[in-house]
């Protein structure tokens, strides 16, 4: 399988017709200046001579985040689209991405896309609650989602979703029922983001006055570990879950944060990954029918972090609550994501020592 390379082209609000509760896209890309074709010619060919790449070894896509691409203006659309075509005609790159709003799709705007050769097409859902969406200021409906998921599909595009936890009035049941709606559409990718209060947005206002309550770090991996496991079952790629740690997106208690609060962590995927093995491993242990002392877990090497957990969490945790000492082995004839338990001693064992 070859090695994806993403180079990402921010256009920060460019053509975004709402102001989302939740969004600040300068602060969150980093990027205070509007994108240009220049720039955007820049900011590929810097990223290109970073890149050591051997013909078959390496995927590389231009993917144009944040706003929402195909709401700009028709001009502005063509001149970033020909500067990204241009490195795939040349070869230097693989394919295009863009994200963009579920109601900025059509048949017209689909065409145009085929035109560049663009690839992939993410849409922001973040809900499929049309209350929530509402009360998020999103501006378009889940009905406006099923249109344009069917429709770019029916053109043969990559569909990826992108969905929000913890949403103003959004429960865990809601964020349930949004993932189980998205895999009725048929993504073949998925971003999960869980709500972060970022300075100068209508919900750093609403959590000043009290009006909004962020979800804690526990809470957040709790929720994104089951939808996770929902699509993992569709196999259905996660590209992301939590936003990228960056200067701006980082500890609140940092000074250059934009972060004012929420279930922000540098390492917030591997939390939820290790709270998965963890509830698997807990799972294959009761089910030994022995009071078990210490264990040995088998599992391929890529696995091996997050049965250990961030910090050792899961190390801990399981000697804190069950009093079980857990060993872990690394093994690359093991399957990702497959493991192999062995009772190394029971408590017999123990009491006898």
């Amino acid at each position: 399988m070859k090695e994806k390379y993403i180079i990402p082209v921010f256009v920060p609000h460019l053509g975004c017709p709402n102001d989302c509760i939740f969004c600040n896209q300068k602060s969150i890309s980093g990027q205070k200046e509007q994108m240009t074709k220049e720039k955007a010619k820049e900011i590929i060919d810097k990223f290109l001579n970073e890149i050591q790449r051997k013909a078959g070894e390496k995927e590389i896509e231009i993917a144009f985040f944040g706003g929402s691409f195909t709401a700009i203006e028709e001009e502005k659309q063509e001149q970033l689209l020909s500067t990204a075509y241009e490195y795939v005609k040349e070869g230097k790159v693989d394919s295009i991405r863009i994200s963009t709003r579920p109601d900025c799709i059509n048949r017209t705007i689909l065409k145009r896309l085929k035109k560049y050769k663009v690839k992939t097409i993410e849409l922001g859902v973040q809900s499929a609650n049309d209350y929530i969406l509402k009360r998020a200021g999103r501006g378009h409906t889940f009905e406006d989602v099923k249109k344009a998921s069917k429709m770019i599909r029916r053109y043969r595009f990559v569909l990826g979703h992108q969905m929000m936890v913890g949403l103003p009035e959004s429960t865990r049941i809601d964020e349930i029922n949004t993932a189980k709606k998205l895999i009725k559409l048929k993504p073949k990718m998925v971003r999960i983001y869980p709500v972060l209060v970022i300075k100068g947005t209508k919900l750093e206002k609403e959590l000043q006055e009290g009006k909004y309550q962020p979800l804690t770090v526990v809470q957040a991996v709790e929720t994104c570990k089951e939808l996770v496991r929902m699509f993992d079952s569709k196999n259905i790629d996660i590209i992301r879950v939590g936003l990228q740690n960056t200067d701006e997106i980082s500890d609140p208690n940092y000074k250059e944060s934009e972060v004012v609060a929420g279930p922000f962590h540098p390492a917030f995927r591997q939390l939820v990954e290790s709270a998965m093995w963890y509830d698997a491993v807990v799972d294959k242990i009761k089910k030994l029918n022995v009071k078990v002392k210490e264990v040995q877990v088998t599992v391929n090497p890529i696995d091996a972090n997050n049965v250990i957990g961030h910090k050792k969490e899961n190390i801990q945790k399981l000697k804190d609550t069950y009093d079980v000492d857990l060993i872990i082995k690394q093994d690359e004839a093991i399957k990702q994501g497959k493991s192999k338990i062995d009772v190394l001693k029971t408590y017999n064992d123990f009491l006898e020592e």
